[in-house]
C-alpha cells in the first residue's frame, strides 16, 4: 500500500472540528476531497501528521491549541472604515456579525477573508482576519481512500 509523503496526491474524506465540537468541514456524507500534500489546502501541522499514513487508514488526529492554525493574534482584529469597504466592493452592502468577507491582496492576485465581529453606528466594521480555528485545539478525522505518489 502507498504511504502519504510530501508531494502525494490524496483522495480522502475528512472532518475538521474545533474545541467545542463545532464542525467546520465534513466530507464524509458527500464527495471525497482531493488535494496535493504541500499545496496549502491543509495546514502544515495537519499535513505533517498525515506523513507516513497508509492508504486505507482511518484515524483521528488531535492537535493542541494553536498547533493547527497558529495562535489567535489580537493585531489581526481590525476596524475597517465604511469608505474603504465601499471602495473595495458594493457601496450598498450591509454587514452582519458572522459574515465572512473576501478582500483582495495588495497585488490583486489573491484574496484573504475576514469575519465580521461588530458593526458600529458609522458603518465601520470590526473584522477578525485570524483563521476561525486559530488558538483552538483541533480534531481532524481522516479516511485515506487513495494515495498517489
Amino acid at each position: 500500500m502507498s504511504q502519504v509523503q510530501q508531494g502525494s496526491f490524496l483522495t480522502l474524506h475528512y472532518r475538521l472540528s474545533g474545541a467545542n465540537g463545532r464542525v467546520f468541514i465534513d466530507t464524509f456524507d458527500g464527495q471525497p476531497a482531493t488535494l496535493s500534500m504541500g499545496g496549502g489546502q491543509l495546514s502544515p501541522a495537519i499535513e505533517h501528521k498525515l506523513i507516513g499514513l497508509e492508504e486505507g487508514t482511518r484515524t483521528t488526529i488531535e492537535l493542541s491549541e494553536g498547533e493547527a492554525f497558529g495562535e489567535h493574534r489580537p493585531e489581526m482584529v481590525q476596524w475597517v472604515a465604511r469608505k474603504l469597504l465601499s471602495e473595495l466592493g458594493d457601496p450598498n452592502e450591509r454587514y452582519a456579525v458572522g459574515d465572512v468577507v473576501q478582500f483582495p491582496t495588495p497585488d490583486g492576485l489573491g484574496s484573504y477573508a475576514g469575519a465580521v465581529r461588530d458593526v458600529n453606528e458609522d458603518g465601520a466594521v470590526l473584522f477578525d482576519f485570524n483563521h476561525p480555528l486559530a488558538g483552538q485545539p483541533v480534531r481532524f478525522e481522516v479516511q485515506l481512500i487513495g494515495v498517489l505518489n
